[in-house]
């Protein structure tokens, strides 16, 4: 069966579906994006993803092309057209398509795509149930990683990096030597007492929809939660590492940098909170 795309209104073969050249999510990465997990055919976290969506247009003051509602109908409806199960969806607006000009053009009406694929749910509980290796490397995207933009150059390089290293991961490190985020997920400690601990969004990392929803199952969990600044080195050092996302769910780290973390197998907390997380998920799904 053929995927199909949703374009600008118009539902066709992904293979088939285009935007013009003069698109300025094409030009300028002057665009953004959300991608949300499928469970059972529904979508997973759908608020926190739209509510997430909203602000990343505002702040690039593109206006939303259409009520909440209405796309929530065209997501629904790529996924059901694609006869996805268990997948994923993926948004894009873009400011829309003017003569290439560096400011804003004055009547361009916004671009919109949404594609859909299956996901492999036994494939990647295989991948989890081993853990992944992640490399390092200094942090040099733009400061307003709060933002969903496709702007993601330097995490394509970077995460290039890790594929030719072996690694599924890498872990961005700032200029004090404190990780920030993954490339595309969100990072975590623990220590040998079961303290977990995240980067705050204070320091203008993304503001990930699957930590937004692990977070209360720390809590819940009765486990400590502190959101503040870690090192490399502390992260080398701990008992467990894990990186949350819509594509990986909550996935174990067992190597940096070639350095093994723990016992060099998933952690017992990081396991127990991708079960709680994708519970949750499937239960919350299309709420």
């Amino acid at each position: 069966m053929p995927r199909i795309a949703y374009v600008n209104g118009v539902y066709e073969r992904a293979s088939e579906a285009a935007v013009s050249i003069e698109d300025r999510g094409y030009q300028f990465a002057d665009a953004v994006y959300e991608v949300w997990s499928v469970f059972d055919g529904r979508l997973a976290d759908l608020d926190g993803h739209m509510n997430r969506l909203e602000r990343s247009l505002r702040e690039l003051q593109i206006t939303m092309p259409m009520p909440s509602r209405s796309l929530l109908v065209v997501l629904n409806e790529v996924v059901r057209r694609n006869r996805i199960r268990e997948g994923m969806i993926y948004l894009q607006i873009s400011r829309g398509v003017a003569p290439r000009d560096h400011v804003f053009p004055a009547n361009a009406r916004a671009s919109v795509v949404i594609t859909a694929k299956p996901v492999d749910r036994d494939a990647a509980e295989k991948k989890a149930a081993v853990g992944i290796k992640a490399i390092s490397a200094p942090d040099i995207r733009w400061g307003r990683c709060d933002i969903k933009t496709v702007g993601l150059l330097p995490n394509v390089l970077a995460k290039q990096k890790a594929k030719e290293q072996g690694a599924g991961e890498v872990i961005f490190v700032d200029q004090d030597g404190c990780v920030t985020e993954g490339g595309s997920t969100n990072v975590y400690i623990v220590s040998a007492e079961g303290v977990i601990r995240t980067r705050s969004l204070s320091a203008n990392i993304l503001a990930g929809v699957t930590r937004l929803n692990v977070l209360p199952l720390i809590r819940e969990s009765g486990l400590e939660l502190r959101e503040e600044s870690f090192t490399l080195e502390e992260a080398k050092a701990s008992a467990e590492v894990f990186i949350t996302a819509a594509t990986s769910l909550v996935m174990p780290i067992v190597a940096i940098d070639d350095h093994v973390i723990g016992d060099g197998k998933p952690g017992p907390i990081a396991c127990a909170l991708r079960e709680a997380y994708i519970d949750h998920a499937r239960r919350t799904a299309g709420v």
